[in-house]
């Protein structure tokens, strides 16, 4: 290679190097300011997949949080640890406790605000109340290993968890550690006390920055409106009440898309929100097949109705929650309970409901507008029990099945019955035993023979 060669080959590499430098660094951008759940590891997990789109060389997250689930956290902190496309930069305005202080240990660069704090990070139940050793244990390894990643004490992680690690220049035995800014800078955790995002891009060198900012979108909040305790419980009442509907009244179809809707809304943002799994889905839709056969074929209520009633409970309750399948100990403690509580709480709620207004709103002009039933017009059979009156101990056949509830024949009028045995198939003989309150309760014929 002759010297002009050389010249021109250096020349080249340092116009590259120079128009590298020159080129503006881009920064992404974004804020969670709320507890560590589902929402806030959607908003994460969108944003870093933005940042890698637009080849990002720095993401920001700026962090005001009082802690949260640990299993979410957990997903944010391995998506920043395994993240090597552009460094990452965790500032703390104004609180980064527990789950926000694991979190941020897996950031490359901790600034914190003027007056923020940094740590606690003991796993506690619903109630705040400190969980059992296990839990404790298992949050040391993360924070430790999360320290260790990062180049960082994991002594000082350890502290936030266990109170019996003793650092005496920073707090008493047997208390959790908490640092303040200033304690944070000292022992070299946080980088430096910043007021803004700019002066963290000037401690960094970044010069000229292109920020850009994450922004929700109306799936965003949608989804997170859904999710809301009180929502998911009005959606049960939905599915509850749309199918007990749909069973009460043959032929009806409004009833069941109201519980079809609703059960879409309950478990689709649950579902993109990692929660809700394939499983969970489908024990639910077979609670409701047993349930179904149940009422529809099995006569009498047994085995399948109560595991019917079992597997819907469960498929409901465990969408809620994060788990491995039956493996809830990633879970925030007590939140299974609470999603149990919501979804029996909103079965009740939905039957007392049915059984005061039932009746009433089957039978409302509104809700018959409504219905696809056919027309039960006189001229082709149709009669109410009202007219008859004289029935006792009349013969006729059953039109459908009864279970217990369906149509007879007597003298070639059909009528409204209830069966006396629970059950009986369509095509058997009948006789009229009672008539109460414009009903009539019937036996199978053979059975007043023996």
């Amino acid at each position: 290679m002759n010297k002009i060669t050389k010249y021109i080959l250096g020349i080249i590499l340092l116009c590259t190097y120079t128009l590298q430098s020159l080129q503006a660094q881009t920064v992404y951008t974004v804020q969670i300011k709320e507890e560590i759940g589902p929402n806030a590891w959607r908003t994460m997990k969108n944003a870093l997949a933005k940042a890698k789109e637009s080849k990002a060389n720095y993401f920001l997250l700026e962090l005001n949080t009082y802690g949260g689930a640990l299993n979410f956290a957990d997903s944010i902190r391995t998506s920043l640890l395994n993240e090597k496309s552009f460094q990452s930069i965790v500032y703390v305005n104004n609180n980064a406790a527990s789950a926000g202080a694991l979190i941020s240990l897996a950031a490359d660069y901790i600034y914190m605000h003027a007056g923020a704090s940094l740590g606690a990070a003991s796993v506690v139940n619903q109630q705040g109340e400190i969980m059992p050793e296990k839990y404790q244990s298992y949050m040391r390894g993360l924070m430790r290993a999360t320290a260790e990643a990062k180049a960082r004490d994991p002594k000082v992680a350890e502290a936030f968890v266990d109170p019996a690690v003793s650092i005496p220049t920073l707090k008493e035995d047997g208390k959790l550690l908490t640092l303040t800014t200033s304690e944070a800078i000292k022992i070299g955790l946080a980088k430096k006390e910043v007021n803004s995002e700019n002066e963290i891009f000037s401690d960094l060198q970044i010069k000229e920055p292109k920020v850009t900012a994450h922004q929700l979108t109306w799936v965003d909040y949608l989804i997170a409106f859904l999710i809301n305790p009180l929502v998911s419980g009005i959606l049960i009442m939905g599915i509850i009440g749309g199918i007990y509907f749909e069973m009460q009244s043959p032929g009806i179809g409004f009833a069941l898309l109201i519980a079809i809707i609703c059960a879409t809304l309950f478990f689709a943002p649950l579902y993109l929100q990692g929660l809700a799994d394939h499983w969970e889905i489908a024990i639910f839709v077979l609670g409701i097949i047993l349930l179904a056969l149940e009422i529809l074929v099995i006569p009498g209520f047994g085995v399948a109705g109560i595991a019917g009633i079992i597997l819907m409970l469960c498929g409901l309750a465990f969408s809620m929650v994060a788990n491995d399948y039956f493996d809830f100990k990633l879970t925030q403690p007590g939140l299974l309970m609470n999603s149990f509580i919501i979804v029996i709480g909103a079965m009740v709620l939905t039957i007392v409901l049915m059984v005061i207004f039932g009746r009433n709103l089957l039978e409302s002009s509104a809700f018959k507008k409504l219905v696809l039933e056919d027309e039960q017009r006189s001229d082709i059979g149709y009669t109410s029990s009202m007219t008859k009156t004289n029935l006792l101990d009349k013969v006729g056949i059953a039109k459908t099945v009864l279970r217990p509830a369906g149509k007879i024949e007597i003298d070639q009028v059909w009528y409204d019955a209830v069966a006396l045995d629970g059950f009986i198939d369509a095509g058997e003989q009948i006789y009229v035993e009672k008539h109460e309150n414009y009903n009539l309760f019937v036996r199978k014929l053979s059975e007043k023979n023996s």
